[in-house]
């Protein structure tokens, strides 16, 4: 049989289209989800906090880390002692202390922040940091995973990532290490 006949048989019978199914809904939890997610990013190894205005941001970032001399960030209401727009190259952020970034959005289910690198000014801010801080809005916390993408436009820009608590690992000796191949601690400040 020739290629032209084997594909012709093939057009000829091809099973007619049907629509995809519609993804289903799934319930939101009992709790509210900003305490859910507060849990389950102590869960996973970080920390969740409150500030209200810009320089109660400031003021915990401070409390939290006292000895941080080097803290980068791209949020105009943090104030910084390295200036990210003055790098050369991002090899010059491996001795940050605290890096400060925003989150987009968070997830109860499992304590996950929606990052992007226009959120982080440099795409390896977060990882190449000492102490990470994210800042979020507590509105901005949804339920479950299928919520979160229901919200994230995948798309939007060149780098995207969901983040839950610091670097860690448990592939050596089956023993839990904090800070192995990113970050050592993670701190959520919950802010409007």
């Amino acid at each position: 049989m020739s290629k032209d006949k084997i594909l012709a048989a093939i057009r000829k019978n091809k099973p007619t289209e049907v629509p995809l199914p519609e993804p289903p809904s799934f319930p939101g939890r009992e709790s509210s989800p900003v305490e859910a997610f507060a849990s389950m990013v102590e869960a996973g190894g970080g920390k969740a906090v409150r500030a209200a205005g810009p320089e109660e941001l400031n003021t915990t970032i401070k409390r939290l880390f006292p000895k941080a001399e080097k803290v980068a960030s791209p949020l105009p209401e943090v104030r910084p002692t390295i200036e990210l727009d003055h790098l050369s190259s991002p090899a010059e952020l491996e001795t940050i202390d605290v890096a400060v970034i925003r989150g987009q959005l968070g997830v109860a289910e499992n304590g996950a922040i929606w990052t992007t690198e226009e959120d982080c000014g440099h795409r390896v801010l977060p990882f190449i940091t000492q102490h990470l801080v994210i800042v979020l809005n507590p509105g901005k916390i949804v339920d479950n995973m299928h919520q979160a993408y229901e919200h994230i436009q995948i798309d939007a820009t060149g780098f995207g990532l969901f983040i839950a608590g610091p670097s860690k690992t448990a592939d050596i000796e089956q023993s839990l290490v904090i800070g192995a191949q990113g970050a050592r601690s993670m701190t959520v400040i919950l802010k409007e």
